[in-house]
């Protein structure tokens, strides 16, 4: 997942071990369920979100640029570390990092031709994976795309070879015993010590893959030093090489990034002459910039006026739809006594979801109620409500109350005291600047823990990546961009010491029950162990997931083949494809 997306974080769990969330400061959206489409561009997107907007390549111009706003700077540009693993991050290499599979809007996962020719289980005991390269791959600078990538990426993301690497998850690669490389390179082997449930999502766009011959010139890359170097080097250095469609050729700190054609590409060229990627932090500036033809694309958290702004405007069409982006509400368990679980789960219990979803989201779209698991959407197969019976999310004021009560917690006039007579908090809860829809949120947080004679303040971050991955915080709320790939996901954001498991949660028997589906070949009983650690996850409240996340694109109606995409990919997953009409 990309949170905004990890040991220190593990991590791209956002986008470990081929991350499959990043962390986000907005989200992106998608699927079968729009509430608000307005223009004629996104118009069958509910029923087709594969192909809606389609334009064929002669109805399209050769050259032209657009402009798309993202939410923050790209402080580190390695999307598979913990600190890089975050959702914008992954949009702006989408089109510069080979990969080998994508998700599509439909949210499944689709195998990347233009790099892999094939990805085959040839084995099951052991679980063997075999690849077959495109002949043509290649970086821009000529060396051929080769097994060298695949394990140079497998190498800083196991865990095991390089431990100051810090990836976002090692989810996956650190079940394969061996990667091996045949064919001068273009067939490559990975044997699986253990069979990995997921194995789609290694080396897929969720986490991408670095140049190995770059990393040898910055480190030795056959010992652990030198891999850390490396992995290092690609997080602060802007990418001037391309295995993608797209190459950046200009970078300006704080305010934009722009692509342009890799005229080594040896697929099918981009029709833009560029993409640019232009910074604007603040949500509310983003209608205007559309309006202003300053941007032609705006991907923003839909809040109710930015919505209405965007409603009217002419030339322009718009869609909200649910995918598998979703926010949620985490504690810090090594703040002072949030490692008690009495008071976590009465402080999750005085949190009424249905409230807050009317008061923000609900604002604008009738589509969302409260979610019930922390790892599967309701669209998909492996739903189970995990939440309900724990009582969380209902603001049951009076059952929180008992809970802190029945463990010893008192109250001393309006302050809440625990068992040893400390009192307790205050705790800081934190949310993306300029996020109207997660201010608000924290605030009825804080009003519902008030109630419980606790205080909690709220404070904005301006670098959600950063303030995850140092733990500063005690409460914060935030989304993950999920792709298809829920086990490995599940190891990167839940399992111990793994790098999107950001506030330190650590449940013995929830490792053991996620390692079991993480490896288990059969899908149905992968999914039911995966729900039993669900289960002990959400009674032991460390997370509180709040609902899924609706997505808004808006875009000029001029670009052809431009859609939503609910998952980690976004609506840049094709962005080769994108044209201005004629």
């Amino acid at each position: 997942m990309l949170v905004t997306t990890r040991s220190r974080a593990a991590k791209l769990g956002a986008f470990v071990a081929g991350a499959a969330l990043l962390l986000s400061a907005c989200g992106g959206g998608g699927g079968g369920n729009s509430a608000v489409q307005t223009g004629q561009a996104f118009a069958d997107c509910d029923k087709n979100p594969n192909s809606c907007n389609s334009v064929q390549a002669d109805q399209l111009q050769q050259g032209g640029d657009v402009t798309y706003a993202i939410e923050k700077n790209i402080p580190n540009w390695n999307v598979t570390s913990a600190e890089g693993n975050v959702f914008e991050t992954g949009m702006v290499t989408k089109g510069i990092l080979p990969y080998t599979f994508y998700a599509t809007p439909d949210l499944k996962p689709v195998l990347n031709k233009d790099f892999v020719e094939s990805a085959d289980v040839t084995s099951t005991n052991p679980q063997v994976v075999v690849y077959k390269l495109n002949p043509k791959a290649s970086w821009d600078d000529g060396t051929p795309l080769s097994a060298d990538d695949f394990i140079y990426n497998w190498k800083v993301q196991n865990g095991k070879d390089c431990p100051d690497c810090a990836p976002a998850s090692t989810s996956g690669y650190d079940q394969v015993s061996s990667v091996v490389g045949s064919d001068n390179g273009k067939t490559v082997t990975a044997t699986f010590s253990k069979p990995f449930t997921d194995w789609r999502q290694l080396w897929s766009s969720s986490g991408a893959m670095y140049p190995a011959h770059l990393a040898a010139q910055h480190g030795d890359t056959a010992t652990p030093a030198g891999l850390a170097s490396s992995y290092k080097w690609f997080g602060d250095t802007v990418p001037t090489w391309s295995g993608g469609p797209f190459k950046i050729s200009k970078f300006v700190n704080n305010q934009s990034v722009t692509e342009v054609p890799n005229d080594k590409y040896w697929g099918t060229k981009p029709l833009l002459s560029s993409v640019i990627f232009r910074v604007i932090t603040d949500a509310t500036q983003e209608p205007t910039a559309l309006q202003n033809n300053e941007v032609q694309v705006i991907y923003p958290q839909p809040q109710v006026d930015l919505v209405n702004q965007v409603k009217n405007m002419p030339n322009i069409s718009s869609y909200i739809g649910l995918g598998l982006t979703w926010e949620h509400f985490d504690f810090n368990l090594k703040s002072p006594g949030l490692d008690n679980k009495a008071l976590r789960q009465a402080m999750f219990t005085a949190i009424n979801r249905k409230d807050m979803i009317a008061k923000t989201v609900g604002q604008f779209t009738n589509k969302v109620e409260p979610l019930n698991n922390h790892n599967f959407m309701p669209q998909q197969s492996g739903f189970k409500d995990v939440v309900s019976s724990t009582g969380q999310g209902t603001g049951d004021i009076d059952k929180a109350k008992k809970l802190l009560t029945d463990a010893g917690y008192k109250l001393n006039g309006t302050q809440l005291q625990d068992p040893s007579g400390k009192n307790v908090g205050p705790y800081r809860i934190r949310y993306t600047v300029g996020n109207q829809i997660r201010q608000d949120e924290c605030e009825l947080f804080a009003a519902a823990a008030k109630q419980l004679g606790i205080t909690v303040n709220v404070s904005p971050t301006d670098d959600l990546g950063d303030t995850t991955t140092k733990g500063d915080y005690d409460i914060i709320v935030f989304a993950w961009v999920s792709s298809p790939f829920p086990f490995a996901g599940a190891v990167q954001n839940w399992v111990t010491g793994q790098g999107s498991n950001y506030g330190k949660y650590s449940n013995p028997q929830v490792d053991s029950l996620i390692a079991q589906a993480n490896a288990e070949t059969d899908q149905a009983k992968a999914t039911d162990l995966l729900n039993q650690a669900d289960q002990i996850m959400s009674d032991d409240a460390y997370v509180l997931p709040l609902y899924q996340k609706p997505t808004f694109i808006a875009s000029s109606d001029k670009i052809g083949n431009i859609r939503n995409n609910s998952t980690l990919d976004a609506p840049v997953y094709n962005m080769a494809e994108w044209g201005l009409r004629k």
